[in-house]
């Protein structure tokens, strides 16, 4: 599966999901944001307005930005007061002689006054402060990334600290930005949107276009989310992030088709895994990028502590590792770990029969020989070495080391060379599948643990 193909995949499952708010946005946001950018940036919106303010049209508007602002308009507004003994403006007699003639028709010291004041909260102006506060507010939290030398920025904002620090001066110190209020947060209206793209001054009408473009990647338009995910201003370089999320909506979308029962997807929390549950005779745990440690689950490696003759070559092997990096590593969290999988671990447990069933499945986003095979046996490897409770989950007594052969699984792209069919991968401990297998064939993977 190509790259064209796989983003075109990812929009149209973001547009089926996300949009809808079914799926987590924060797991989209963790796979999708920069390398290098700090946690905040899991934040979904947060990110859509990184990469909006990404784009050259954004920062061209902020490079005109200090000559445009001379255009600024206002209205002229005129305000009374009551006033009495004293005259503070230009005197409205009509309205004086009303209000005497109201309050105390004798008192000839009350006046009305009139006076005519600029008023910059007219429509075209909360249109162009809602949008010079999504790119300061944006700034500030990017603000040290986009001064540094990171390639996804190269080609927008070029690591330009002047132009950063003219935007953040305009916006706290202007007089005339400073004037306008900040908008509501149902502003800017429609009307106001409008009334902007019609104006006479280009500062209103490329404010407004700006938000639209706003408006529409946050709306899900279809256009919009393919560019977010085709710019490397956002996609991460080796892709295998991507690739990761490709994979767990595959898992997503087949789980629901095959129990005809949607997913009930969770907001991913600090000290939780859980992706999404589905409950029923059979609860089924869907785990992303983690061991499901919320649920007891880990993979630690443990060789038996025999004596060294009755050990053999590969045991060996295990032991001295197991010494090397016990006398290497003083957190114990890093002993006797063989890592995680990647992208998915499956959880489901028959609550009437008392019974737990599992699926492991890692992911490689290559086509190489050597990072296939490293792939099928670190797959082995977690399912040698699962545990629930500090048990094994796959014993001797019960079952092979590796579970039933269909307790894992290795996602790969697709090869150009000929390679086993999943039914010709009948008796091998695990199963191996290419990314444009995983449509029609992972449902039948599926069947033999749900």
């Amino acid at each position: 599966m190509n790259r064209s193909e796989l983003l075109d995949q990812l929009t149209q499952d973001i547009l089926t999901y996300v949009m809808h708010g079914a799926f987590p946005e924060d797991e989209i946001a963790g796979s999708i944001k920069p390398e290098g950018l700090d946690e905040r940036f899991e934040d979904y919106e947060l990110l859509l307005d990184l990469h909006f303010i990404l784009q050259g049209d954004v920062v061209a508007f902020i490079q005109q930005l200090p000559k445009q602002l001379r255009s600024v308009r206002t209205e002229t507004k005129t305000v009374s007061r009551t006033r009495r003994g004293t005259v503070d403006g230009h005197i409205n007699w009509n309205e004086s002689i009303k209000t005497r003639y109201s309050q105390n028709p004798s008192d000839t010291s009350l006046f009305v006054c009139d006076n005519r004041s600029e008023d910059y909260d007219i429509a075209e102006n909360l249109v162009l402060k809602k949008l010079l506060s999504v790119i300061y507010t944006t700034l500030r939290e990017a603000g040290e990334y986009l001064r540094g030398e990171y390639e996804w920025v190269q080609q927008t904002w070029k690591g330009n600290e002047d132009l950063i620090s003219e935007l953040e001066r305009i916006f706290e110190r202007n007089v005339h930005v400073r004037r306008i209020r900040e908008p509501e947060t149902y502003e800017p209206t429609e009307r106001m949107l409008t009334s902007a793209e019609n104006s006479r001054q280009a500062i209103y009408r490329d404010a407004a276009e700006l938000l639209r473009v706003r408006e529409k990647l946050f709306a899900g338009d279809e256009d919009a989310l393919q560019d977010l995910l085709d710019e490397t201003a956002i996609t991460p370089d080796d892709e295998h992030a991507l690739f990761e999320l490709f994979v767990l909506f595959r898992f997503v979308s087949t789980i629901e088709d095959m129990q005809d029962a949607r997913l009930k997807f969770n907001t991913i929390a600090s000290g939780r895994q859980e992706v999404a549950r589905m409950d029923g005779e059979k609860e089924i745990v869907l785990y992303h990028d983690t061991s499901a440690g919320d649920r007891d689950l880990s993979f630690v490696a443990d060789v038996p502590d025999a004596a060294e003759r009755t050990l053999s070559r590969t045991e060996k092997v295990q032991t001295a590792a197991r010494s090397v990096a016990d006398n290497y590593f003083s957190d114990r969290s890093f002993q006797n770990h063989t890592g995680r999988p990647d992208v998915i671990v499956l959880e489901i447990r028959d609550n009437e029969a008392g019974q737990f069933e599992y699926l492991i499945a890692e992911v490689k986003n290559s086509t190489n020989t050597d990072t296939i095979r490293r792939g099928i046996k670190e797959t082995v490897e977690y399912l040698a070495f699962l545990r629930v409770n500090e048990d094994f989950v796959f014993t001797s007594e019960s079952e092979e080391y590796f579970g039933s052969g269909w307790n894992g699984m290795l996602i790969v792209q697709d090869l150009e060379e000929e390679t086993a069919s999943l039914e010709e991968q009948e008796e091998s401990q695990i199963k191996i599948l290419q990314a444009s297998e995983l449509e029609e064939q992972l449902g039948s993977v599926l069947q033999k643990v749900i």
